[in-house]
């Protein structure tokens, strides 16, 4: 990875999309440290303190601390993410819809566009949830007009969010969602690495269970490296052609169906959804705060496995969901026959097709296993052991992840202009 990345510095097209894509993310940390306008900053850390080892911590993680400093990022990009699963989810069931996306380019601008109106009226919700609901003891308002620059300030920050996002993916490095949660959960690991230090010193944390965990998230980081990196190879061959006096093709190749063609979008998705049982106990109190949190949550004696088998269940929808949207195996299928190619021993056409769909189907079962397996495994130890640690199996795989394939982008592009340079 270090060498990639000092090589990749030394190309100046690529040196201009990294230095751009530091930059934005510079960008999105200063805003983390511009507050939200009539709110009470103690009173705000006061239910954060009151809160300690609860739901709040493992949002603000998510949220890369703009939820305890209450910042113009608070509801963060998530409501994006929500309306980009809803809508997806949409364009399977509504056939105008699915139309609209088989439009080609224009076709995902309509779609992108109404991806945003979803997230600007979740983001809308959610902020009055934050203002009217959990956050209205720190609320310092005198009139209408104040109370609604609070909620403009926090939907005017998720709308930056996803300008600066697809900012990054088009002029810079990697997917700019997705290093928006990666940089924010970075910016959080110091924090609770130090908290953890401090539960330690002060007996509160056996230091055997902290060792555990410090090697299960080692080998979740090699686990996630080895399954980005596996692959299931299908060979393929082409066909002798002639034409004229030159005889075309007859050489052989593979497709390299990866064991994990989602990355960690499945893990990214299954979080803020079920994230949403945690923000409606934070916005509700008494009896239905108190069953949401025991059956629903990972903090509930009941709900850390009902958490654990939705996470499980939700992770593996997404992993196929997902790899069906990317691999088609019909298009390729009739990709293979129009140019001569075919595998051996399976006919051109659908029993290709067929062929292609048994060996993803089986290959992404296993992947979204792993992701499922390696997210829940820190949150059960850490509730059989009785440790308090927000930083768990979701956060490992989404930041590995997120650095990996920022990487493979970077050899990918390095790759092409190599090429070009070659042809020249």
């Amino acid at each position: 990875m270090l060498s990639t990345l000092r090589n990749a510095w030394r190309i100046p097209e690529i040196r201009k999309k990294m230095i751009f894509t530091l930059l934005m993310l510079l960008v999105f940390r200063l805003g983390s440290a511009i507050p939200v306008p009539y709110m009470n900053k103690d009173a705000i850390k006061a239910i954060f303190e009151s809160n300690q080892g609860g739901l709040l911590q493992f949002l603000d993680l998510m949220a890369g601390g703009n939820f305890s400093k209450f910042s113009i990022f608070a509801t963060n990009i998530y409501p994006y993410i929500t309306a980009s699963i809803v809508i997806q989810l949409l364009t399977i069931a509504i056939p105008s819809l699915e139309e609209i996306a088989k439009q080609g380019e224009e076709g995902q601008k309509k779609i992108g566009r109404y991806t945003k109106y979803g997230a600007i009226v979740l983001a809308l919700i959610q902020a009055s949830g934050y203002t009217f609901g959990l956050f209205s003891g720190a609320l310092e308002t005198t009139n209408a007009l104040q109370t609604s620059i609070v909620i403009i300030s926090m939907i005017a920050g998720t709308a930056f969010l996803m300008w600066l996002g697809e900012l990054i993916t088009e002029k810079g490095i990697g997917n700019g969602v997705s290093l928006i949660i990666f940089i924010g959960i970075i910016s959080a690991l110091p924090a609770e690495l130090i908290n953890m230090y401090k539960m330690v010193r002060l007996g509160l944390i056996n230091i055997v269970a902290v060792i555990l965990f410090a090697i299960v998230a080692l080998l979740i980081i090699a686990a996630v490296i080895a399954i980005q990196e596996g692959e299931r190879r299908i060979t393929v061959q082409y066909a002798k052609r002639v034409v004229g006096r030159k005889m075309y093709g007859g050489q052989s190749t593979h497709i390299p169906v990866k064991v994990l063609m989602s990355g960690v979008m499945p893990v990214i998705f299954a979080s803020s959804l079920l994230a949403l049982p945690q923000t409606i106990a934070l916005f509700t109190k008494g009896g239905v705060s108190e069953w949401i949190t025991k059956y629903l949550t990972p903090q509930g004696s009941v709900g850390v496995w009902i958490y654990s088998i939705f996470n499980i269940l939700l992770i593996i929808f997404f992993t196929y969901f997902y790899t069906a949207i990317q691999f088609n195996t019909v298009e390729y299928a009739k990709n293979l026959q129009q140019n001569g190619g075919f595998i051996p021993g399976i006919r051109p056409g659908r029993p290709t097709s067929d062929y292609l769909g048994k060996v993803v189907n089986r290959v992404v079962i296993v992947g979204g296993l792993a992701l499922a397996v390696l997210s829940i495994l820190p949150i059960v130890l850490s509730k059989i052991f009785g440790m308090n640690v927000n930083f768990g199996g979701t956060a490992i795989i989404i930041v590995v992840g997120v650095a990996l394939e920022t990487v493979k982008q970077l050899e990918a592009q390095m790759l092409m202009r190599h090429y070009k340079g070659f042809l020249k």
